[in-house]
């Protein structure tokens, strides 16, 4: 009779078990690493021995109490940074979209820019619309903006103070538009009246005047007739088993999340502000660790991620994405000396000296200014004389 093949669910529960009868601590991912193993090698009958071992490895491989952790992620990110180029990618073979990449995309992450160089999104879609065109074509219509210009030619007659436009109607159909649609919005323009002359539209100011006319000229070129402000263009491909998703120059998370047919789970912008505004710090934390360390293997540079999670900890740490600089994590040190070490060393002095501000002298740089040993590795550890044993 053929022996019955254990379940990677029946393993990951006697690992469970096994763990937690011997108190070890270890992360899910690890676990799963070891039940994975454990079935491709057929350790079922060691499973107790290869975990201790597994454990014994974890254990020697986390970072020692009072390590300076710090410095290790700094450099180890930095060294690879010298590395880096600077060049814009095109994205997904896509020309139309440039997404910046290397080093600028590096320090925009870290320097926690309000919204990024190349703003883009990646949209997919769920149910029928990742699977019909014409479904996928509409959700796309929805979002890229189209300002007048985009469907229309203008000519302006300067003699009589007026505007005519001329609608293009396959650029109407493309975009899935209405001549009436546009000449509603038209309407709602101030300052002018809108007449009909055939096929074109003559546009009239009510207060004629030269100035005035230019200024409804480019008033109208910019006039938003459909689609979500910050997206200006996007682009449509059939990913395999992902079946049509969206690609977009330009961001808005929270209004794009609103369409019907949008998958919200999935979905994804490389703008970290607004993923910390529309979805909260953890998603933006997540977002900071995913950016840096794709821009960083896109160069070809390995990294360990447990770097990078540090720096997004930190810049997450209050709640809010802050920048690593003077402007934030390193400018909102306590320590006076600390904060003088890094930027503009006059003026922080005397701005301490003015409110009267205390250093306590717990941190590394203002321990080294003044000669002290310093609080990691050993010189954190506190030794307290005992009374003689008798």
């Amino acid at each position: 009779m053929a022996e019955r093949k254990v379940s990677k669910e029946e393993v990951l529960k006697r690992i469970n078990q096994y763990i937690k009868k011997k108190g070890y601590t270890m992360p899910q991912s690890v676990r799963e690493e070891i039940a994975d193993r454990i079935i491709k090698e057929d350790l079922v009958d060691k499973l107790e021995v290869f975990v201790d071992k597994a454990f014994e490895q974890y254990r020697m491989n986390m970072i020692e109490p009072a390590e300076a952790c710090g410095i290790v992620a700094a450099q180890s990110i930095g060294e690879p940074g010298t590395q880096m180029t600077m060049r814009t990618f095109h994205y997904a073979g896509v020309a139309e979209i440039n997404v910046t990449l290397g080093l600028p995309r590096l320090i925009e992450i870290v320097d926690a820019r309000s919204t990024p160089s190349t703003p883009m999104m990646t949209i997919y879609l769920e149910g029928a619309y990742r699977v019909n065109a014409e479904m996928a074509q509409k959700i796309a219509n929805k979002i890229e903006m189209t300002r007048l210009q985009d469907i229309a030619s203008f000519e302006i007659d300067i003699e009589n103070l007026q505007i005519y436009v001329d609608i293009d109607e396959r650029g109407l159909k493309k975009r899935d538009l209405t001549r009436e649609e546009v000449i509603e919005k038209i309407r709602k323009m101030k300052r002018v009246k809108v007449e009909e002359e055939g096929d074109r539209i003559k546009i009239v100011l009510e207060e004629p005047s030269y100035k005035g006319l230019l200024m409804v000229s480019e008033a109208l070129k910019k006039l938003k007739i459909k689609g979500i402000d910050g997206i200006d263009r996007v682009i449509i491909r059939n990913e395999p088993g992902e079946g049509y998703v969206i690609y977009t120059e330009g961001s808005n998370l929270q209004e794009v999340l609103k369409i019907e047919g949008v998958d919200k789970r999935r979905t994804r912008t490389n703008d970290i502000q607004a993923v910390a505004k529309v979805l909260g710090i953890e998603a933006a934390r997540n977002l900071i660790i995913e950016e840096a360390y794709n821009t960083l293997m896109e160069q070809g540079l390995h990294v360990d991620i447990r770097h990078i999670m540090l720096v997004a900890d930190i810049m997450t740490v209050d709640g809010t994405v802050r920048a690593i600089g003077r402007h934030g994590v390193s400018g909102e040190k306590s320590s006076v000396l600390s904060r003088a070490a890094f930027e503009i060393t006059v003026n922080h002095l005397l701005r301490a000296a003015r409110k009267g501000e205390v250093d306590e002298l717990k941190g590394v740089a203002e321990n080294i200014i003044v000669g002290q040993p310093i609080t990691v590795g050993t010189g954190a550890i506190k030794l307290a004389m005992g009374g003689r044993r008798k």
